[in-house]
């Protein structure tokens, strides 16, 4: 970290082993992401009316290049977080996540989920058990009656849109699942 490490106590009193745990997560964390350029945590125990015990409260205040990632684990009455380090523990590891989604965004490494192939059934055969189907981008895919998924094959018309997993045939492409797509459901 570029700044050192600020620790703060809100309605509780301060106390060295738990800024040194505090320490400890926050060092590991840089060793994880060499990028933080600053780390404030605030400990605090808001609720004191509880009959049960006191939930305590952790907030992580990470400045990172171009931006700001904040980790606020508010207790919600999760009994677990009436311990101080289990409230810490969930909050720097919470802190790790979003750090490494962080990191995935500033690599480009986010998940693009691509389109299944689509198309538009063109012509069935019921006699001969098969249909074909005119992809979005123009071509003709051979699919069997069995490769229809949750669906009726003799309920099928010329016309209904379907997506479809793609697998080379031994004469071309053929449709090895076929989804009948609903009036609702939105293909990119």
């Amino acid at each position: 970290m570029k700044q050192p490490l600020q620790v703060n106590f809100r309605d509780i009193p301060p106390s060295e082993f738990i800024e040194a745990n505090i320490r400890e997560k926050a060092a590991k964390l840089d060793e994880f992401y060499d990028h933080i350029m600053a780390c404030k945590v605030m400990v605090e125990a808001p609720h004191t009316h509880h009959h049960k015990g006191v939930l305590y409260h952790v907030r992580i205040d990470l400045t990172v290049p171009n931006g700001e990632i904040v980790i606020n684990r508010a207790p919600k009455d999760h009994h677990a977080h009436e311990d101080v380090y289990v409230a810490i523990r969930d909050a720097f590891n919470a802190a790790r996540r979003k750090l490494q989604d962080f990191s995935r965004k500033q690599r480009g490494d986010i998940k693009h989920h691509e389109t299944p192939p689509h198309g538009v059934v063109t012509e069935l055969v019921p006699y001969e058990d098969f249909g074909r189907i005119l992809t979005s981008d123009g071509r003709d895919i051979y699919f069997h009656r069995n490769s229809l998924v949750d669906g009726d094959f003799d309920g099928l018309e010329e016309g209904d849109k379907v997506r479809f997993s793609e697998v080379a045939g031994d004469e071309g492409p053929q449709a090895s699942t076929v989804h009948l797509i609903g009036k609702h459901n939105i293909v990119g």
